[in-house]
């Protein structure tokens, strides 16, 4: 693939540097889908020599696109058009199954796990009495290496052996101990990130996120899961299937 048959030439775009209209082209490109997900960018030297600039014009422009969210650096692998993650509210589904559904691979970075006392908002949520012992899991969610959302769960503590049975999926740990929930409420709301999300995230300052809360039913109704995510705006689109009820 030649980048200077899909962006045209350099010097058509409107003025400024090199790598500002290097950029606007390539950007323009994706949003009009002539770079469509998960095409592979070529390495910087053959846009240089392609586009007739400079390795370090490329760079730039590259990582203003990699800071809006728009391409990805995969370790080993090159620069990627990033793809849109449509995650379904119609089915009750983990991080790391919705992942592999997409042939990706879904790991996380543990920020913390730890035990004690359930709070009162979670003993209200959960319908734990006060006093009772729950875990919570702090964990960075990654796609394929690319960072694509913060997540807080709190468990009731009768529902795993320890806090270390958690793997790369809580739903997979919850299962082996057959308390999996079958059903969930969830709710949705736009926000924006603070300076510690957005570090943890690799987006830029104030970047748009979704907030889903989540609180998760076994078959007899008892509350087992309490999970706060905060998804990358720039990586998720959340669907619903509506149908109209007859009358």
């Amino acid at each position: 693939m030649k980048i200077s048959d899909i962006i045209g030439n350099l010097d058509e775009q409107a003025n400024g540097p090199l790598y500002q209209r290097l950029h606007r082209a390539l950007r323009q490109a994706i949003i009009d889908k002539r770079l469509a997900a998960d095409d592979a960018l070529p390495p910087e030297r053959d846009i240089a020599l392609d586009v007739n600039v400079s390795r370090i014009t490329v760079r730039k422009a590259i990582q203003a696109l990699v800071d809006e969210g728009l391409v990805s650096r995969r370790h080993g692998a090159g620069t990627f058009v990033a793809a849109r993650v449509e995650k379904s509210f119609s089915k009750l589904s983990s991080f790391s199954e919705d992942m592999a559904a997409r042939g990706w691979v879904a790991r996380s970075a543990w920020l913390r796990r730890s035990e004690g006392t359930v709070s009162p908002e979670e003993s209200l949520m959960l319908g734990l009495s006060p006093g009772s012992l729950v875990y919570r899991f702090h964990r960075i969610r990654f796609a394929d290496d690319q960072p694509m959302a913060l997540e807080t769960s709190t468990i009731p503590a009768y529902c795993l052996p320890s806090k270390e049975a958690v793997g790369t999926s809580l739903y997979e740990a919850l299962e082996q101990t057959g308390h999996r929930p079958v059903r969930a409420l969830q709710r949705l709301r736009a926000v924006l990130f603070n300076e510690n999300q957005c570090e943890l995230l690799g987006v830029g300052t104030g970047a748009a996120g979704l907030l889903i809360e989540r609180r998760g039913f076994l078959p007899d109704g008892r509350s087992v899961e309490l999970t706060q995510s905060w998804y990358r705006g720039d990586m998720y689109d959340f669907v619903a299937e509506l149908n109209a009820g007859g009358a």
